[in-house]
């Protein structure tokens, strides 16, 4: 009993590291920004660290009880489709950042302009004009529920509540899809019982979990603590996405050249 507690507490511990790997929390810090809500940000991570556990469980436990064997080409394509998603996730990030105006537009002059005059927008959202003398500011007025830095996936499905959370649980879905064999042969490796190495795979999950919900939860409070403008979110999400493109594109042409995925002489070592 003892050996089956400890062999939990190292899973829980390692599930908890396993969550800091720098392409989970590139890709997590991606949706995060969008979302600088702490019960939002936690809710984020929760969900992220489920999809990743599901896929560790299924996939850990097939090669586990059923000796599966995970061919080269399919095991550096799992990997590839991480660097896909993180791609991704960074243009969504871009693309809403250069699509959206500034946070207030100040227009100069002394045009006879009513004040408070609520300007409509063809995407939903409308500006309203504020007159301080001389000067009229044009502040962008989203709708209850709106935000002005939403990419066209956001403004499509945005008004699904579950929206929110079935994105990063795909997105975990991905991650576990690509870790979970190095997961499943480091337990067979070290715990002979199949039982106790399904065991462990749960726990490593539970671990896993809480670690994403303890980082999404950092990332919004230091967020939270450096600004909440809206011109600051909307930099930090750029930001964000930019590094999310480059990371990806770097694991991406690591994958396709250096470890050969498209040239034959593919080479795979489950991390």
């Amino acid at each position: 009993m003892i050996e089956l507690l400890t062999i939990l507490a190292i899973g829980f511990s390692l599930g908890m590291r396993h969550a800091t790997d720098p392409d989970h929390v590139i890709a997590v810090t991606t949706i995060v920004t969008n979302h600088p809500s702490r019960l939002r940000a936690a809710l984020i991570g929760a969900f992220w660290g489920l999809g990743h556990t599901a896929t560790i469980l299924v996939v850990g436990a097939a090669i586990i009880l059923f000796n599966l064997v995970i061919p080269v080409e399919v095991g550096l394509s799992m990997e590839f489709a991480v660097a896909l998603m993180l791609i991704v996730l960074g243009l969504i990030n871009i693309s809403a950042f250069l699509g959206s105006p500034p946070p207030a537009l100040a227009l100069a002059g002394g045009n006879s302009i009513s004040p408070d005059l609520v300007i409509p927008t063809a995407d939903g959202p409308h500006s309203r004009r504020h007159a301080h003398g001389t000067l009229q500011h044009l502040h962008p007025h989203p709708h209850e529920g709106e935000e002005n830095s939403m990419s066209s996936i956001d403004r499509i499905f945005g008004g699904l509540g579950i929206y929110h959370y079935v994105r990063p649980f795909a997105v975990g879905l991905v991650h576990g899809l690509a870790g979970s064999a190095a997961v499943a042969l480091l337990v067979l490796t070290t715990i002979h019982n199949a039982h106790w190495a399904v065991a462990y795979l749960l726990v490593f999950g539970v671990g896993t979990i809480a670690g994403m919900m303890l980082i999404t939860v950092s990332i919004a409070s230091a967020f939270n603590i450096m600004g909440k403008t809206e011109r600051f979110s909307r930099r930090l999400s750029f930001a964000s996405g930019l590094l999310s493109l480059a990371f990806g594109l770097f694991v991406a042409y690591q994958i396709c050249f250096v470890n050969g995925l498209f040239s034959g002489h593919a080479q795979w070592i489950p991390h």
